[in-house]
């Protein structure tokens, strides 16, 4: 079914201007260990999901506090809250690319795709699935069923016609697409669906990167992650007659956090998802409450640096700050 079809393009183009509160971890009482991190809503403390990893591109568990530095618009700030997040809640989004050029590895996307929902998904987590090609579906929306998810997945099929264009009917309307709406489908999977969700949200799509028609643009599609403080994962999967485009894919994961991976084969296609299944399981909570007070709904630029310089930090490059 089309994803929100009740969102015109009125909507859309209104909805950019609106700064979204992100949700907020804030610490546990020390006297109720059994308990994991609570979240809640307060403008003050920003929080990053961080992922560590050596010069050998493997993920680095067991660090402390102290071998974090965090930087906002190149100014020092006091972390203020640390924890290994292993047991926070993930909200997940599984975007497949149904435009015609995935035509020849539409299964092995499906039968990965499956086998990496039940990998990663635990108790207390939801996913949704959409496909994207000249309109955006919505296959699935947020659920624990897993069988619920594999059939959605499996219920993916390619839609866009290969001798020319037509008009998007979905809810961000476009006329002549003749690629993959995927600016549109990021939008809307971001300011849609997870503005309202709370605790550590990512979406993982599979495509070529690919953009001709969308109305949103590349920026604003990183936008709406941005504001909604969701990571982008690319697997970059592309048919050689097509072409993929990589800058586009690059973009979007480091922006956001994520990673992109190029995947040349369907061995390489399971591996990917393993990958990324791993990144979610092995991240680490970083807070602290912003030397900048000011609620401008201005976007702080965040980086944060390892005492150990063999090892190097990926999480989000930034945030928009409240508006008072």
């Amino acid at each position: 079914m089309p994803l929100m079809s009740k969102l015109t393009a009125t909507v859309v183009a209104t909805a950019l201007g609106v700064a979204l509160a992100a949700p907020l971890l804030a610490q546990e009482p020390a006297q109720q260990p059994a308990q994991g991190p609570v979240l809640k809503s307060t403008v003050s403390l920003v929080n990053l999901f961080v992922t560590v990893r050596d010069k050998h591109k493997r993920i680095v568990a067991n660090l402390a506090k102290e071998d974090f530095q965090v930087f906002e618009d190149n100014q020092p700030q006091k972390v203020a809250f640390f924890s290994k997040e292993v047991t926070l809640p993930i909200t997940l989004g599984l975007l497949l690319d149904t435009s015609g050029s995935e035509q020849e590895m539409l299964a092995a996307i499906q039968d990965a795709g499956s086998r990496f929902m039940n990998r990663v998904m635990r108790k207390g987590d939801e996913a949704m699935v959409l496909s994207f090609d000249t309109d955006v579906d919505l296959l699935s929306d947020f659920t624990e069923d897993r069988a619920a998810l594999d059939r959605a997945i499996h219920r993916s099929r390619i839609n866009a016609p290969m001798g020319g264009g037509m008009v998007n009917p979905g809810p961000v309307p476009t006329g002549n697409i003749t690629g993959t709406a995927l600016y549109d489908a990021i939008y809307l999977a971001c300011n849609d669906k997870l503005a309202t969700e709370a605790g550590r949200k990512a979406i993982v799509i599979v495509t070529d990167a690919q953009d001709e028609g969308s109305k949103m643009s590349l920026e604003e599609a990183i936008e709406a992650a941005q504001r909604t403080d969701t990571v982008i994962h690319i697997l970059l999967v592309s048919d050689p007659r097509f072409g993929a485009n990589g800058g586009v894919g690059r973009k979007l994961s480091e922006e956001t956090g994520g990673r992109m991976i190029s995947v040349s084969s369907e061995k390489k296609l399971e591996q990917a998802f393993d990958e990324i299944s791993e990144e979610l399981r092995s991240q680490y909570t970083v807070g602290y409450y912003p030397t900048d007070t000011a609620k401008d709904g201005r976007f702080r630029k965040v980086k944060v640096d390892m005492t150990n310089k063999d090892y190097k930090a990926l999480t989000r490059k930034g945030y928009y700050a409240p508006r008072s």
